[in-house]
């Protein structure tokens, strides 16, 4: 019985140190962006949102995992217009001042090719949660990863932004805003 015992952890041990332990990395918060363009019948507007932190999950170098918290109350303008800044932060769109962060965190990564991945996720935004997914360029240079999302497109109506939607209003005309609008995530690790 000792003997047996004695065999499964050895042949435990030996199997454990083949396998590679998955390795966590922040964010550089400082050089990663979230780009958005939201769209209306008469032209669109577009800006960034700043992380507040994140981390990558890499078996080997291959990215597994990952989490990415934005600062909503960072949302800028591309055009300077405060004016539209505090609308965005304000009740009508994102109300910043009860949800102050927006999350995105991997639930599964399918590798495409050396260069692309497929990545499925949920995404936190006014507290609902949806999954999405989307395919990225992924690039690893000196130990830094640098993963750059195509365009996402999400339905803002689905995270209960109603300001001028046709989803929510019937008598807007040409008075509307498009409940789609585009994201695209360029996150850099450390």
């Amino acid at each position: 019985m000792k003997k047996s015992i004695l065999l499964f952890l050895a042949v435990a041990l030996v199997a454990m140190s083949f396998t590679n332990p998955i390795k966590t990395l922040n964010v550089d918060v400082a050089k990663s962006i979230v780009t958005w363009k939201g769209y209306k019948p008469t032209g669109s507007h577009n800006g960034t949102i700043m992380l507040k932190s994140g981390l990558l999950q890499l078996d080997g170098e291959n990215i597994v995992g990952g989490k990415f918290t934005a600062d909503m109350k960072s949302i800028k303008d591309a055009d300077g217009s405060a004016r539209l800044e505090n609308h965005l932060k304000s009740v009508d769109f994102f109300e910043v001042e009860t949800f102050e962060t927006a999350v995105f965190e991997i639930t599964a990564v399918e590798n495409k090719s050396k260069n692309k991945v497929f990545i499925s996720g949920n995404i936190v935004i006014k507290g609902i949660t949806k999954e999405i997914s989307f395919t990225a360029e992924v690039s690893i240079i000196n130990g830094i990863i640098t993963l750059k999302s195509d365009v996402i497109q999400l339905n803002r109506a689905e995270f209960n932004v109603k300001y001028k939607s046709k989803t929510f209003f019937n008598d807007l005309k040409e008075k509307f805003i498009n409940d789609e609008f585009d994201l695209q995530v360029s996150i850099v690790t450390k």
